[in-house]
């Protein structure tokens, strides 16, 4: 049986990708800085199967411990801050939890794998927010690509990528790179986009017919959603098929602007709202563009996205009504 060690394990996405590791039949060991909140997506069934660990990975010689007492033979680094906004606030704190966890987490693979035979492949999961600025014109945006990170967040992303495929280059860890775009579900804070949308787009249900108004930032702004559950999917997919030393975006391929994605949350929760742009949402620096090409992660792995932006939507309104 293979051993997965999964870093963020509590989070958004680490849940999607431990009850996809269980059914594929991987050992799993969770590390996670708080408890798994008791709503969850995962049963109590798979809850029980995960060998939890709860520490900080920037405390000392964490990392070594919990890669060694786990003995991996793949580790999911998926630990880190996701929200853009909020890792303006303090960057050096955001640095050092996206990437000098993954530094040390490189280091301690490095140490052991001298000492022991332990050799996992090395899964970094990084940021569509890398390629920064890019024309409609010249995407979908594929690996070759210039990555432009036009905030902090994307550049500790970029610096958490070049330090993992450094490693690989100059120590030969078996690591994978992962440019993840816009992962959205079940389970997800309604500080990003889409379940907010979906939130407030229930809350709109009780308002006045003639009242309903849906107040958003920048309308034109493209994203490219991909079901979580396609993404963990994917995730597997590259620790056991995926190439070391590359990196892989992780998307759907299709591209929306938030107005139409409005609209569509809009008409699957039977809501006829009024779109209006508030200037006062709007980010200080926005991308307003990024659409990914997934075809070196298809061709690679034989993944393919399973699940469309409406079965996300319709699984938002789902969970929220629950």
């Amino acid at each position: 049986m293979k051993r997965a060690l999964v870093t963020g394990a509590s989070g958004f996405v680490g849940p999607w990708l431990c009850r996809a590791l269980l059914r594929e039949g991987w050992e799993v060991t969770g590390v996670s800085l708080t408890t798994l909140p008791s709503e969850s997506v995962l049963s109590p069934h798979e809850r029980a199967a995960i060998r939890w660990i709860h520490a900080d990975l920037l405390a000392g010689s964490t990392i070594a411990q919990v890669v060694g007492e786990s003995t991996p033979d793949a580790v999911f680094h998926l630990a880190g801050i996701s929200f853009v906004p909020a890792f303006g606030d303090d960057p050096l704190a955001g640095f050092r939890t996206n990437v000098e966890t993954t530094v040390s987490i490189l280091a301690a693979v490095k140490q052991l794998r001298g000492a022991t035979t332990l050799d996992p492949v090395i899964l970094v999961v990084g940021s569509a927010e890398q390629y920064g600025r890019h024309a409609p014109a010249e995407g979908p945006l594929t690996e070759q690509s210039e990555c432009r990170p036009a905030t902090w967040y994307a550049a500790s992303k970029a610096a958490q990528e070049a330090m993992a495929l450094g490693a690989f280059r100059a120590e030969g860890l078996r690591v994978i790179a992962t440019r993840s775009f816009n992962q959205a579900g079940p389970g997800q804070s309604p500080r990003f986009l889409l379940p907010s949308l979906v939130e407030r787009v229930r809350a709109l249900r009780a308002d006045a017919p003639g009242g309903r108004r849906l107040q958003l930032g920048n309308l034109d702004t493209t994203r490219d959603f991909i079901h979580v559950s396609d993404a963990a999917e994917a995730y597997v997919a590259l620790a056991t098929r995926g190439v070391p030393g590359e990196a892989y975006n992780v998307c759907s391929g299709d591209g929306v602007t938030v107005e139409a994605l409005a609209r569509e949350v809009c008409a699957r929760a039977g809501v006829d709202a009024e779109l209006v742009s508030d200037p006062a949402l709007r980010r200080a620096v926005d991308v307003p563009w990024l659409v990914g090409d997934n075809t070196k992660l298809r061709s690679t792995t034989g993944w393919t996205p399973r699940r469309s932006r409406s079965d996300i939507i319709d699984d938002l309104l789902h969970a929220a009504s629950h």
